[in-house]
């Protein structure tokens, strides 16, 4: 059985190669461009909401607030009337995203623990570069993809997008699978 500290170096390493092949997919391939659609208008909704000042954070519209509220008529009216929105409200400002590449980072390195403890349990050092890389990549590659696929099912995100998120998750499985393999304890 391998133990999570001596597997720190795929750990570590598959965090290095999947943030490398996550920025490629998203900034050199044009699949993830149509993820978002534009709202026609967009400066006068983003006027109208402004004028709300919303603070940031995940909303529902209409929000019933509870199962009771759901079947109020009032509500029932909102939502058939429409528009019905899950957004989220970022705060605003400059596009910053140091924190959000830290915090990934630091989630590709918990994947990659997860892997570890996953395939440390199941083989012995010395296992062979197949058998590290089926548990260890089955293992990343559901910890990337599979829990994206309640996004479209309960808060209806385009099919598409949550496939091509699928795509990249199967990708980073791959990679932390060859890493894992690579540099699995003799």
């Amino acid at each position: 059985m391998g133990s999570i500290p001596s597997l720190w170096l795929p750990i570590l390493l598959s965090a290095v190669f999947v943030f490398l092949a996550s920025w490629i997919l998203h900034m050199f391939l044009p699949y993830h461009r149509t993820d978002f659609a534009k709202v026609s208008n967009e400066g006068e909704v983003q006027d109208a909401l402004r004028r709300f000042n919303i603070p940031p954070g995940d909303y529902m519209l209409p929000n019933a607030g509870s199962p009771a509220g759901m079947k109020s008529p009032e509500f029932q009216e909102k939502f058939k009337k429409g528009p019905v929105l899950v957004m989220t409200v970022f705060k605003g400002g400059s596009m910053n995203m140091g924190g959000s590449l830290a915090q990934w980072f630091v989630y590709l390195l918990i994947v990659g623990v997860f892997a570890a403890y996953v395939t440390g349990r199941a083989l012995q050092p010395g296992a062979t570069y197949l058998e590290v890389f089926r548990f260890a990549g089955c293992t990343a590659f559901l910890s990337y993809s599979i829990a994206l696929w309640q996004d479209s099912i309960w808060y209806k995100r385009k099919w598409s997008t949550t496939i091509k998120n699928t795509f990249d998750g199967l990708v980073y499985g791959l990679l932390t699978a060859g890493t894992f393999g690579w540099l699995w304890p003799k």
